[in-house]
């Protein structure tokens, strides 16, 4: 994941030496305002997922580097995943029930046709962090999904993919069901 720099020091510098200009010292208060938020961590389970374990491992790497607001983890031994994943020989699908929570399948139909197995990964699981799919769309677009072609190995999400992300979990929106996302997306 990487880290955004933030400023704000200036400010409370400012105000320490106004403080200390005027005869008394007075600590500034602290600067909440630039302060980072903790990452909405979501634990994944990709038991199920067959021999597309490694793939689901590095579409979820692709989303810690990618984004601050969410990191996804695998789960715990004995503890309940926010996100599971399933292999089996239908089409790549997920099953979002809340924002950052839902299940994923990762289809051997579309592996069979072509189609590379980190970006199904990634973009399935851009569904469970609150993305549509962006029918048809170029290679730059994760969320174009399989509209891109089986020549398009590109798992990473674009500017604006990254950006809706943020935007999902920047607020007070988890736990509740995003109302852009149906229950079922197929791929």
């Amino acid at each position: 994941m990487y880290v955004r720099t933030l400023t704000g020091g200036l400010a409370a510098a400012v105000v320490v030496s106004l403080s200390l200009t005027s005869g008394q010292a007075v600590a500034a208060p602290p600067d909440t305002a630039n302060t980072p938020l903790a990452a909405r961590v979501f634990t994944y389970d990709a038991s199920g997922s067959a021999e597309f374990r490694s793939a689901v491992d590095r579409g979820a790497a692709i989303w810690n580097e990618s984004v601050d607001a969410v990191e996804l983890r695998p789960v715990a031994a004995g503890q309940r995943a926010n996100i599971r994943v399933l292999a089996d020989d239908g089409w790549p699908r997920a099953l979002p029930t809340t924002l950052g929570n839902g299940t994923v399948y990762i289809g051997r139909q579309a592996v069979d046709e072509g189609h590379n197995t980190i970006r199904i990964s990634s973009h399935e699981l851009g569904h469970i962090l609150g993305l549509p799919d962006r029918k048809p769309g170029p290679c730059t677009s994760l969320m174009s999904g399989s509209s891109a072609g089986t020549t398009c190995t590109n798992p990473y999400p674009n500017a604006a993919e990254k950006a809706e992300v943020e935007g999902n979990f920047g607020g007070a929106l988890v736990g509740r069901a995003p109302a852009a996302l149906p229950e079922v997306i197929v791929d």
